[in-house]
Parts: structure tokens; C-alpha cells; sequence
């Protein structure tokens, strides 16, 4: 039956379908490889990585289940094991261990189970059931999310991607591009794959802005708009995302952005910085020399612009509503 399959009965009964998902059984061993994993299960339960899972990812009978399949993709990915392929490299049998079975499934019926959970299972509605879970846990941190666009380079022969600039590689390769919404301490919220990018602005407004309001209630209550204008939320962003009109439809929305400016003057003087304690998310304070005007965009709107100089007399200038 293969490289260290012991538990004969219930591979007979499971290929039959006589058996569901075989229940996990652990047992005291000693030097298995990568056992620190298991040091992250209460992370992994307490971030709600097997709640419900049944309802999003029914399988046919066999003898894995989908709750041994997400802990085993989550002990590779603490593993750094960054494809499927990359197990085969190691033992099947020292890996069942970790997960209480006699070892785990081969790569052709892992990428099956993947195929088969991630096509009839619901993976998009799983994904925002997790962020609906972590922004109720933790609403003070949906006050302020990083939004921030990585590029995946795809190195497979399976399908010809569009071309994306990879920076790092300074190169156009075929890629996809995974948008991050993180709080402001890098606690990932959600991520938003375009194998088609679209551009910052427009994944904030089509895909972002619609997912965070229909994920949590309190962002969508409009604030009164007697007195100064008010703000739900505020989204950080680098300068990609730098648009006078697009600036303007979020301040629409109740919605306040932070980026930087992507196209400043002249360098302000000297004399206008000041040391400003600043609390950062991990509460240490530092202090910086910042100063602050008022600028006008080319659309008529006004911001607040902050700039903080650096001890080499570099001023980073960042745009606010």
C-alpha cells in the first residue's frame, strides 16, 4: 500500500467506502522532523482554521479529511515547504506523525483533494468567513488596513499568465498579483488574487471597499456630515494608489486614505520640522521631526500633507484626508 502505511483496516474500509475520514491517533514518539510545528495547532484552532470546515469543503468519502489536509498545508507552509511538490522531499511517514495518521497522502493525491476543495468546496466563502471572525475579534483594528499589492511569479507550463514588472528580478515575467488588507500591526485580514491586475484603485473600489463592508456592519453605518467631514475607516496605501479623483470618491464614501504624495514640490524648510513623539502599533515611541501644510490636488481638493526629514535631510511626504 505504500511507504509506511500501517493502519491496513482502515485504508481497506476507506477504498471501499466504508469509512469516512479516518480520525487522527497520535502516539509518543521521539525526533520526528519538524515537530515544532505542532507547538502552532492552538494558533492554528484559535484563528478558527478547522471551524466549520465540513460546510465549505465536503469531500468524498476517503481516508483523508479536509481537517487533516488544511493542517497538513499549514505545517508546510510553517515548514517553508512552498509547493505541494516540495513534499516530496520528505518522509511521508515522519510527516503522519504530526498529523495522528500513518503518513501523509502522496503529491498526485494531495493536488487531487487541493483540485477537489478548492472547485465544490466553497473556498471564497471560507476565506470570508475567517476575515467576518477576525474584524468581530478585533473591530479597533479595522479602524486602520494596510492594503498593500504583491506580485507571484509563475513558473509553470500549465497556462500562459499576463506579464507583471517584478521589482526585484527588474523583469516583466508572468505572474498574478495578491492583494494583502492587513491591520497596521500585519495581521492579514484577507487577500484578493487578480490574474488580471486591474490596479490598486480600481481592486479598492470593485473588489476591497464591497468585501470589508459586507464582512463587517459597524463599517457600513454612515457618520452624520454636520460639522468637519468624518471618516468609517481609514485605508493605507503606497503611492500606486495616488489619484485626486479617486481621493475625492472615498472621501464620498466616509472612507479616509493615507499614502504617499506621489508627486511633492520643492523641499520645505528646515525651520518648520519639529521633534513629535510618535507611538508606534508595538507601543514603543519614537520621535521624528515632522511638519504639516495644507495642499491643494489638481481637482480643488485640500489635504493634509505631513512630511518627516531624516537625518540625511530626505523628506518623505505623505498625503492624508
Amino acid at each position: 500500500m505504500g511507504v509506511a502505511t500501517h493502519n491496513i483496516i482502515g485504508r481497506l474500509a476507506a477504498s471501499v467506502g466504508a469509512l469516512g475520514a479516518v480520525a487522527p491517533q497520535f502516539e509518543a514518539v521521539l525526533d520526528v522532523p519538524h515537530g515544532g510545528v505542532l507547538c502552532a495547532l492552538p494558533a492554528l484552532l484559535a484563528v478558527g482554521l478547522l471551524d466549520g470546515i465540513t460546510d465549505y469543503f465536503p469531500l468524498q468519502s476517503g481516508y483523508y479529511g479536509p481537517d487533516s489536509l488544511l493542517l497538513l498545508l499549514a505545517f508546510m507552509a510553517l515548514s517553508r515547504i512552498n509547493s505541494i511538490e516540495g513534499l516530496r522531499d520528505h518522509a511521508p511517514g515522519e510527516w503522519g506523525k504530526l498529523l495522528g495518521l500513518d503518513r501523509v497522502p502522496e503529491v498526485r493525491t494531495l493536488r487531487q483533494k487541493v483540485r477537489e476543495m478548492s472547485h465544490a468546496g466553497k473556498p471564497r466563502q471560507w476565506s470570508a468567513a475567517l476575515a467576518q471572525r477576525w474584524l468581530a475579534a478585533a473591530p479597533e483594528q479595522a479602524n486602520a488596513l494596510y492594503i498593500d499589492g504583491h506580485v507571484r511569479v509563475y513558473y509553470g507550463q500549465q497556462t500562459r499568465l499576463p506579464k507583471h514588472y517584478v521589482a526585484r528580478e527588474k523583469l516583466c515575467l508572468r505572474a498574478t498579483v495578491d492583494y494583502w488588507v492587513n491591520a497596521m500591526d500585519g495581521q492579514p485580514f484577507m487577500v484578493i488574487n487578480q490574474v488580471v491586475d486591474p490596479g490598486l484603485i480600481r481592486v479598492i473600489e470593485d473588489e476591497i471597499l464591497p468585501r470589508l463592508e459586507s464582512m463587517h456592519p459597524a463599517l457600513t453605518e454612515p457618520l452624520p456630515t454636520v460639522g468637519r467631514a468624518r471618516h468609517r475607516f481609514i485605508l493605507v496605501f503606497d503611492r500606486e494608489g495616488y489619484s485626486p479623483d479617486f481621493f475625492t470618491r472615498l472621501r464620498a464614501k466616509q472612507v479616509a486614505c493615507l499614502t504617499y504624495h506621489k508627486y511633492p514640490e520643492a523641499a520645505w524648510s528646515e525651520n518648520e520640522f519639529h521633534n513629535q513623539p510618535v507611538p508606534l502599533v508595538s507601543g514603543q515611541i519614537v520621535t521624528m521631526q515632522l511638519a504639516e501644510r495644507g495642499v491643494r490636488l489638481s481637482n480643488g481638493l485640500w489635504l493634509r500633507e505631513i512630511r518627516k526629514l531624516s537625518q540625511s535631510g530626505h523628506q518623505t511626504a505623505i498625503l492624508t484626508t
